[in-house]
C-alpha cells in the first residue's frame, strides 16, 4: 500500500533533520504500528504520508504511484483521525458529520457507524456538550466517512474507557478484515499488541527496530518458564530455563506434586521493548 524509501525531512527553521533516512513498507490489509517517544518523528512522518508536509527528500509510493504526483483524489481513499479531536463545537455532531460528508464523493453508512460507537442517541447534541471520549469517537466516525482504503490513526483510544476502546479496536479489526490498511501510532502498547501485524520503533528520526510483535517479544524476552505454587500456605516462585524443560526432573516433579497457581513464559511486553529500544519511558515528552 505504501513504500517509503530513504525519507528525509527538515523543518524550515531547523538545522537538524527531523526524519533521518527511514525506509519501510506497509502491505495491503496490514495494520502497521509506528511507535516512539514524543519528538521522535512519528507525527512528522504521518503528515508527510498524508500530504500535509512537502519538501521532503526520498520517495513515497502509494499503490505504486509517487504521492508527490497524486492529485486530490488521493484524499478520497484515506481517512485520518488526529490525536486531538477537532470539531465545530457550536454545531451538533450530525451537523459536523454532514459538513464533512460533502467533501467526499463516496459516503459511508453514518447511522451504522454512529450506532456502533454509541453516539447515535446524542447525534443532535452540540459538540461542546460532548465529553472528551465522545469527541474521540466522533473523530473516528469522521475518519471513516468516505469508506477509505487506508486509515491513519493517531492515539485512537487515548482517553476512552475500556468498553469504548474495545468498540473502536473491533471496528479497526473489521476494517482490516474487509481489506483496509491501517497506519497507527499509540503509546498504549496493549492496543498495539492486540491490533498490529508489524511495528516499527522510531527514535530520533530513525527506525531502530521493525518486526511483528511476536518476533520482537521472542528477541527481547527471556527463554524461561516461571512457575508459582502453594507450599505450607505460601506462594513459592521458581524459574526454569525453557531449553530442555521437558526433561527437567524438578520442573516435572513440581507439576505432578504441587498445587500450581500460575505458569507462564518469560515473554517480555511491548512496554519493556519500547523502553529498551527507545531508551525512554512511555510518558517521555
Amino acid at each position: 500500500m505504501f513504500a517509503v524509501k530513504d525519507l528525509h525531512f527538515t523543518y524550515p527553521k531547523n538545522r537538524e533533520e527531523t526524519i533521518k533516512g527511514i525506509s519501510f513498507e506497509i502491505g495491503k490489509g496490514e495494520i502497521f504500528g509506528f511507535l516512539g517517544p514524543s519528538g521522535a518523528g512519528k507525527s512528522t512522518t504521518q503528515k508527510i504520508l498524508i500530504k500535509l508536509l512537502e519538501n521532503y527528500k526520498g520517495a513515497i509510493y502509494y499503490n505504486g504511484d509517487d504521492i508527490s504526483k497524486l492529485d486530490d483524489s488521493f484524499f478520497e481513499s484515506i481517512g485520518v483521525s488526529f490525536e486531538m479531536p477537532i470539531h465545530f463545537s457550536k454545531m451538533t455532531a450530525m451537523e459536523n458529520i454532514n459538513f464533512f460528508l460533502k467533501l467526499y464523493k463516496k459516503n459511508n453508512d453514518v447511522e451504522a457507524l454512529m450506532k456502533r460507537v454509541g453516539l447515535w442517541e446524542d447525534k443532535d447534541k452540540m459538540v461542546s456538550e460532548y465529553s472528551k471520549g465522545m469527541k474521540i469517537r466522533l473523530n473516528f466516525v469522521r475518519a471513516m466517512l468516505n469508506s477509505p482504503e487506508m486509515l491513519f490513526l493517531d492515539e485512537p483510544t487515548n482517553g476512552l474507557d475500556p468498553t469504548n476502546a474495545m468498540i473502536l479496536k473491533d471496528l479497526i479489526k473489521e476494517f482490516k478484515k474487509n481489506g483496509g490498511t491501517v497506519f497507527i501510532t499509540s503509546h498504549i502498547m496493549a492496543d498495539i499488541d492486540q491490533l498490529c501485524d508489524r511495528v516499527a520503533f522510531v527514535v530520533d528520526g530513525q527506525i531502530k527496530e521493525m518486526d511483528t510483535p511476536r518476533n520482537l517479544k521472542l528477541k527481547y524476552g527471556k527463554r524461561t518458564m516461571n512457575l508459582e505454587y502453594k507450599e505450607n500456605g505460601k506462594t513459592v516462585s521458581k524459574e526454569f530455563l525453557m531449553d530442555g524443560i521437558g526433561q527437567n526432573v524438578e520442573f516435572i516433579n513440581l507439576l505432578q506434586t504441587k498445587d500450581i497457581e500460575t505458569l507462564h513464559s518469560g515473554e517480555t511486553t511491548l512496554e519493556e521493548i519500547f523502553i529498551k529500544v527507545t531508551g525512554v519511558g512511555l510518558n517521555h515528552e
